[in-house]
C-alpha cells in the first residue's frame, strides 16, 4: 500500500484542501477508492478526509518519521516559516510531540519526513514559492518547500520537489499531478517532466493568454475599458500574457470557468514572486500589448508595435 501524507500545517488558508474536493478529472474519490485502472491503491492521511483525529491521526506521521511507513508521498500545503528568526514561540505547528506535549512545527516535520519520502508535492503557491506569507515585510520569513530543502533536493527515489502552484491551485491540477506522482513512485509510470520552476511542464508550459476565451479580442485590439466587458482584459491589469497557467483552458470545475473566462483578470498566482511581483492588481498598464516571457528582475517588459519597449514597474519580491 502506498501512503499519501497530507500536511496542511504550514502557513496557509487551506485553500488547496478545499479546492481538491472540487476536482473531477480525476476526483479525489477516484484516487482514494481505486477507481482508476493502472493507478496504484493509496491510503490518504489528510485532515479533511480522515476519520481519525488527534493523536491517532498524527501517529501516521510519527510512523513515517521513524521509517515505519514506506513508501509514502508527502503533500505539503502552506509556506514554511523560518522558526529560527525569533527567541520564543513558533509560527506554525502540526500536532504535538508525544514526549514534550509541545507543537511540532511545519519546518521540523519537513526536516523529519523529507529524508524518508519517496516524493514531495508542494500544493499551492504558498507551499511552492512562499506565496502570501512570503510577501515583503512578513515577520515569519515564510518560504516555499524548495527554498527550505534546496532547489536541487531529490528524494531517496531521486524525485525533485514537485510544485503545483495556484492561489488556490486548480483542483484538477492537484489530482492530476498526485495521480502521476503515485503511479511513478509505484514503478508503474514515467517521472513527471518539470519546468525550471519545478512545475509539471505539461500543465504549465503555456500562458493563460494562449487558452483564454478572450484571446481573439486581443488579436483585434478590442480591449475592455473596465469590468463587465467581454473584451480582452489586458488594459485593466490582466497578466495572462506572461503567466504560465492552464486554468483558462482546463476550466475550474468540470471544464467550466477559469479566471479570465468568467471576467476576472489574471493576477499571476501560479508564478514565483506572487503576490509582490504582480502588485498592484487591476492597474492600467503603460502599454496595451505584452511580449510573453520577456522578463526583467523587477517587472515584465511590455511592447507596442512600432514603439520602444516599456518595463512595467512592480513591487520587488
Amino acid at each position: 500500500m502506498l501512503h499519501v501524507l497530507w500536511m496542511n500545517g504550514g502557513l496557509s488558508c487551506d485553500g488547496e484542501s478545499v479546492a481538491i474536493t472540487a476536482a473531477t478529472q480525476p476526483s479525489i474519490e477516484d484516487l482514494v477508492l481505486g477507481a482508476l485502472p493502472g493507478v496504484p491503491p493509496i491510503e490518504l492521511h489528510w485532515p479533511y478526509l480522515d476519520f481519525q483525529n488527534g493523536p491517532p491521526f498524527m501517529e501516521w506521521f510519527h510512523r513515517a518519521a521513524r521509517g515505519e511507513l514506506e513508501p509514502f508521498v508527502l503533500v505539503v500545503e502552506g509556506s514554511i516559516a523560518d522558526e529560527s528568526n525569533k527567541t520564543a514561540g513558533y509560527w506554525s505547528g502540526f500536532g504535538n510531540d508525544p514526549r514534550t506535549g509541545q507543537p511540532i512545527t511545519a519546518a521540523d516535520w519537513l526536516d523529519r519526513l523529507a529524508p524518508r519520502a519517496s516524493a514531495i508535492m508542494a500544493a499551492g503557491t504558498c507551499s511552492a514559492y512562499g506565496g502570501i506569507h512570503g510577501m515583503a515585510g512578513n515577520p515569519t520569513g515564510a518560504m516555499g518547500v524548495p527554498d527550505h530543502l534546496g532547489w536541487d533536493w531529490r528524494s531517496k527515489d531521486g524525485v525533485p520537489v514537485v510544485c503545483v502552484p495556484g492561489c488556490p491551485t486548480l483542483p484538477d491540477n492537484l489530482t492530476d499531478t498526485l495521480m502521476h506522482l503515485v503511479t511513478h513512485v509505484a514503478g508503474d509510470g514515467p517521472p513527471l517532466e518539470l519546468d525550471e520552476e519545478l512545475r509539471p511542464r505539461r500543465l504549465f508550459e503555456s500562458t493563460v493568454h494562449s487558452g483564454c476565451d478572450r484571446a481573439s479580442f486581443y488579436d483585434q485590439s478590442d480591449f475592455a475599458a473596465g469590468q463587465g466587458s467581454a473584451s480582452c482584459l489586458v488594459k485593466v491589469g490582466c497578466w495572462g500574457q506572461v503567466v504560465r497557467c492552464n486554468v483558462a483552458k482546463r476550466g475550474w470545475i468540470n471544464g467550466v470557468g477559469g479566471c479570465p473566462n468568467v471576467g476576472g483578470i489574471c493576477i499571476g498566482c501560479t508564478m514565483p514572486g506572487f503576490p509582490d511581483k504582480f502588485r498592484p492588481f487591476a492597474e492600467d498598464p503603460p502599454a496595451p500589448v505584452f511580449v510573453p516571457l520577456e522578463q526583467t528582475l523587477r517587472g515584465y517588459t511590455l511592447r507596442v508595435a512600432g514603439e520602444q519597449p516599456v518595463t512595467r514597474k512592480t513591487q520587488a519580491p
